[in-house]
């Protein structure tokens, strides 16, 4: 398997055709899977926001009183409006917003981004990355006449650990996961619980060749991977209701209030 950036893109403003410009820095091939910046799709989407169009609501100005008096840690409420308003629900306020997107994606400050946002104060996450991504791949075959698959990232930290690492926020074109359970492993053991985020895993091998920072290379070219005789799964996101840690979270929240 061979990982690649995609050198020479420009700086990317809203209406522009994010398929249009892959096609024409990259020579993509059958089989090829993109990986795609939440940054670029937003910005093409016209997703930045000047802080100054947020009226802080009372919640707003709580929540951000609250980080600074527990975390030390100055809080725009006009920020805090941003974030509100991007989530589906607040999880977590103080000491730092971690909350639901509309499409499932569970994040700290809804993954409003502030750097690298010429023309703006803040970058939202894309309303709809699967349908982005689909809206890419489409745009490729159009216009390259190659079958690839297409995944929207974004960096994002983890529990217990430090750091961040790639993520998929939408993807087409590949099943989320590899579903491996009921095949066996070297012993004749039937596997039980194993489903492998692939997704995550393939934005995880972009985000090293794409970094962060001023590198100005905002997608990954991903050959040769073999998805394997697995069943797949379009699921990535955990049901609500089966997620424990999602509960536990909001049982804390309640505590706190």
């Amino acid at each position: 398997m061979e990982v690649f950036a995609v050198e020479g893109l420009p700086e990317v403003r809203p209406g522009d055709d994010v398929a249009e410009l892959l096609v024409d820095q990259a020579a993509l091939r059958d089989g090829d899977v993109v990986c795609v910046a939440s940054t670029i799709v937003s910005k093409a989407n016209g997703r930045g926001r000047a802080l100054s169009s947020y009226e802080p609501s009372e919640r707003a100005e709580r929540i951000a009183a609250t980080i600074e008096d527990i975390a030390g840690e100055e809080k725009d409420p006009r920020m805090a409006q941003a974030i509100i308003e991007e989530c589906e629900e607040v999880l977590v306020e103080a000491p730092f917003i971690l909350g639901v997107t509309e499409f499932g994606h569970i994040t700290v400050n809804a993954g409003i981004d502030r750097s690298n946002v010429p023309g703006a104060d803040l970058l939202l996450l894309p309303e709809d990355p699967t349908a982005d991504a689909e809206a890419i791949r489409d745009g490729i075959r159009e216009r390259a006449g190659v079958e690839v698959s297409v995944i929207v990232t974004d960096t994002s930290g983890r529990p217990f650990r430090l750091g961040q690492r790639g993520v998929a926020l939408g993807w087409a074109g590949l099943p989320a996961s590899r579903d491996w359970r009921g095949e066996h492993d070297r012993d004749g053991r039937e596997l039980e619980a194993t489903v492998q985020a692939v997704v995550d895993e393939l934005a995880a091998a972009a985000n090293l060749v794409t970094g962060e920072g001023d590198g100005g290379t905002p997608a990954a070219v991903i050959r040769d991977f073999d998805f394997g005789n697995h069943a797949g799964s379009e699921q990535l996101f955990r049901d609500p209701e089966n997620d424990v840690v999602r509960q536990a979270l909001r049982e804390w929240s309640h505590v706190r209030d």
